[in-house]
């Protein structure tokens, strides 16, 4: 899957607020090139987090993907503790496997940083993963739009 599929699909689902930082908006430099979505129908930024994300670089503490790789990048979606212990085979709070590696392409692993609370993440999504992203995707976008139904 290459990245602006991913980001058209997710744009697709209702009510997706998609932001793409870039130089003069007034984020932060980190962030450039960088992808988030969010649910909000209202068209506003949220004060929760993104249910998912693209990620192009590598962030400090979080080099372990190898996205300084050409070409490279990260799909990042909030699955939640069920659909985390369903795809990964434990809990979110238990230690990941030491032979898990966080550069694979297209698999599914325990996000390197935020796997303890129940993120998933797939460097460079293929032929393996693509259907896996597109489900834990509208998952996460399900989600979100829950919490917000809860809170409005």
């Amino acid at each position: 899957m290459e990245m602006d599929e991913i980001i058209e699909f997710v744009a697709g689902l209702d009510g997706v607020l998609t932001l793409r930082p870039q130089p003069g908006d007034g984020s932060p430099e980190v962030s450039w090139g960088d992808t988030y979505f969010y649910y909000a129908p209202d068209g506003v930024v949220p004060r929760t987090q993104p249910f998912a994300t693209i990620v192009t670089k590598n962030y400090p503490g979080d080099e372990t993907s190898h996205l300084d790789r050409p070409g490279t990048f990260r799909v990042n979606f909030f699955a939640g503790k069920d659909a985390f212990q369903s795809r990964t085979g434990r809990a979110p709070r238990d230690p990941d496997p030491h032979d898990t590696d966080p550069s694979a392409t297209d698999t599914l692993i325990a996000h390197p940083v935020y796997g303890s609370q129940g993120w998933l993440a797939v460097v460079n999504p293929g032929p393996r993963t693509e259907a896996a992203v597109r489900e834990l995707l509208t998952a996460a976008h399900n989600l979100a739009r829950s919490r917000r139904q809860r809170r409005t």
